[in-house]
């Protein structure tokens, strides 16, 4: 059921003008009353204080950011958003929805990820009601709607990717932030379109290893962080040696076989993969 605008009536003119009514209709109940007048008299005015008296329940506030969800009778008549004091037919039934921007944080929820390790993860939703008549008929409650949608997307969001990453180009839950809250931010929208409700941001709030296996996986990252280290340390020595042997021969410094040029390239790895300072030896005779 989508959102319909209606129009309202002004509130401060009709409350004037309801209490100008009531008065009117008193005075002409008590004069008639009073002077003898026709049984007519009598009634015309008490109809006409007692019919504005209770046009005066057609008077609802509607304040910013807020509108009021007019129904007659269980239809949905449409939905009315002027601020201020307003006036509609009182036999109208009004429900107020807020459409402030609401925020809503997540309990810290244990899940597995997609390694089946259990992790512990917390997002914050940003979001608001942008139309009412949904809001109130399609769901129904709508703060509860979002509340336990959230929760769901969230586990399942968690479930579709690894806690760290294993590979390149891999999305990993602590390394990409900005993808998963564009995942996390569109899996709620589609869950929440039918309830009115749009998604402004989606968060991780809080992201961690379960605590019976924090310990086991700070070491396995520690491990992983040793070996990436030293890959890259490798990798650069090699380049270096490659670089060295090429500059040697090209600028004709020193003719060397391939014994030599083994054991220089083993010296240089030693040199540039070691944890501690090499001592070198300075050869005072010839290479050979």
């Amino acid at each position: 059921m989508k959102e319909t605008p209606i129009s309202s009536l002004p509130g401060i003119p009709m409350l004037l003008a309801l209490l100008a009514a009531i008065a009117a209709g008193a005075w002409i109940a008590i004069t008639g009353g009073l002077q003898g007048g026709s049984v007519a008299q009598l009634a015309a005015g008490l109809l006409l204080a007692f019919a504005s008296l209770f046009c005066l329940f057609g008077l609802y506030m509607v304040e910013p950011n807020q509108s009021a969800v007019i129904s007659l009778f269980g239809k949905y008549v449409g939905t009315v958003k002027e601020n201020g004091l307003r006036w509609n037919n009182p036999f109208f039934s009004k429900k107020k929805v807020s459409q402030r921007v609401r925020n809503f944080e997540s309990g810290k929820l244990k899940v597995n990820e997609l390694d089946g390790s259990p992790i512990e993860i917390a997002a914050v939703i940003v979001w608001q009601v942008v139309d009412s008549a949904e809001a109130v008929y399609n769901v129904d409650d709508y703060e509860s709607f979002v509340h336990i949608q959230s929760e769901s997307a969230l586990r399942t969001m968690a479930t579709s990717y690894p806690y760290d990453q294993h590979e390149e180009g891999q999305v990993a839950l602590r390394s990409h932030a900005s993808e998963i809250s564009e995942h996390l931010e569109g899996e709620l929208s589609e869950r929440l379109a039918d309830a009115g409700v749009q998604v402004l941001n989606a968060r991780i709030s809080h992201l961690a290893y379960a605590p019976e296996i924090a310990q086991a996986m700070l070491q396995r990252q520690q491990a992983n962080a040793i070996i990436a280290a030293r890959t890259r340390i490798v990798a650069g020595a090699v380049g270096m040696v490659q670089m060295a042997l090429a500059e040697l021969e090209k600028n004709g410094v020193v003719d060397l076989d391939e014994e030599r040029k083994a054991q220089m390239v083993g010296n240089l790895l030693v040199v540039l993969c070691g944890e501690r300072g090499t001592q070198p030896i300075v050869n005072a005779g010839t290479l050979y």
